[in-house]
């Protein structure tokens, strides 16, 4: 059989023929190899460099390789934070024409850590909780989309920083299944081999002695049932007000933006006798934030990331009173959004030099800057600006934050 490869991009194919697919992954040499952190898999994985992209490829069957090529496909259009799936290789043979095993090649995740490598240094314990926190809110999301993980765990996942806390990734899909809507035996099926997984997982890192000595596995493990739960309610319950109180309904809408996530369906239902309003929230798309931020800038950003930045912008906007007299236009806030990437946040971000980024993104940096800024003013009881944060953070805080500041291969 000849090799084949299936790719959702038509550039792929010819940067992914030069890899030497005649070899096992095992044995891929190390020119072709980029040495990333890799989580625990039941198969092998290894991250390789296509012309300037870094990818993952994953040896498994041809079946489960295109089902969870397809399954990834379908989150990306569902808009669920997962892996980005770029292609299916099949047909492969070794040198003596014996098969080898096909490959799913996904794009590696730039500024991602698998648990593992965030727990060489001891996690404390606050950190854990938001690590349960991502992982919770993206099992909602799979589950509001009609997604049955089947092996939620901490090891199929990727983490990225997110303005002080943490977004989760879906990184191992092969057990998944979609449908127009989960029944709630189903949810609490994946909620429970969260569960046992999470404490499992634990329990590993506590015999190898990486746990934080205060930890409980068990307890922490219950933990991603109860965050999970509360959102979940907290997205979908039914709530009924006195009729003409139509501002508890605004104020509902608005506690679901401030989780992060819109309406964009709704039930409103008035009772027989008129007395009482019923609201259900049919539709709840996460990203709330992200959209407003990509709207007004354009700049695309983690959800905490994009709320911190559209703070920022909305404090900037409220100083500029210098638009043309009888221009509406430069008054509009889309116009001011654009003077505030320009003017401040891209001169403000440059001014970190390149190699000292690590892995943190613009959003990341600018997130971390307007940090230090607010800790330096409360210190100095006066705001002491954005320049002298700037400066301050470059001297004084990436020379030492060395977990940060080492830049990845991928870039």
């Amino acid at each position: 059989m000849a090799l084949q490869i299936s790719a959702t991009n038509p550039e792929h194919p010819a940067l992914l023929l030069a890899l030497p697919w005649h070899l096992p992954l095992e044995e891929w040499p190390e020119e072709y190899l980029v040495p990333l952190p890799r989580g625990i898999s039941r198969h092998v994985v290894r991250y390789a460099r296509a012309g300037d992209e870094v990818i993952a490829v994953k040896e498994l069957a041809e079946r489960p390789a295109l089902r969870e090529y397809e399954l990834l496909r379908d989150l990306d259009r569902l808009s669920i934070p997962a892996v980005d799936p770029l292609a299916v290789v099949t047909g492969r043979t070794d040198a003596e024409d014996a098969p080898l095993e096909p490959v799913l090649i996904t794009r590696h995740l730039r500024g991602s850590q698998p648990y593992r490598s965030m727990f060489e240094t001891t996690m404390r314990p606050a950190t854990m909780h938001r690590l349960m926190d991502a992982l919770a809110v993206l099992l909602v999301r799979l589950h509001l989309a009609g997604f049955a993980w089947g092996d939620c765990s901490l090891s199929n996942t990727l983490f990225r920083r997110d303005a002080g806390a943490y977004a989760a990734y879906l990184v191992d899909a092969e057990t998944g299944d979609l449908h127009p809507q989960l029944s709630t035996g189903q949810r609490e099926y994946d909620l429970d081999l969260a569960r046992v997984n999470i404490s499992g997982e634990l329990l590993d890192l506590e015999a190898s002695g990486a746990l934080h000595p205060s930890v409980d596995p068990v307890e922490f493990g219950m933990e991603i049932c109860a965050r999970y739960g509360a959102l979940w309610e907290e997205l979908t319950r039914t709530s009924v007000y006195p009729a003409g109180k139509y501002q508890y309904i605004e104020h509902r809408i608005r506690r679901l933006n401030d989780l992060g996530f819109d309406v964009a369906e709704m039930q409103i239902e008035h009772s027989s006798n008129g007395d009482t309003v019923t609201f259900v929230p049919k539709v709840v798309d996460a990203g709330h934030h992200q959209r407003q931020l990509l709207r007004l800038t354009g700049l695309d950003a983690e959800e905490n990331q994009a709320r911190r930045l559209l703070n920022d912008l909305e404090s900037w906007m409220a100083t500029q009173d210098d638009h043309a007299p009888g221009d509406p236009l430069t008054a509009r806030p889309e116009v001011l959004a654009h003077r505030w990437v320009r003017d401040v946040f891209r001169p403000t971000v440059r001014a970190v030099p390149l190699e000292l980024r690590g892995t943190m993104d613009a959003a990341e940096i600018y997130h971390e800057l307007l940090e230090h800024r607010w800790y330096l003013s409360e210190r100095a009881q006066h705001d002491i600006g954005l320049d002298v944060a700037v400066e301050d953070y470059i001297t004084n805080i990436l020379p030492t934050a060395r977990e940060t500041l080492q830049p990845t291969v991928a870039e």
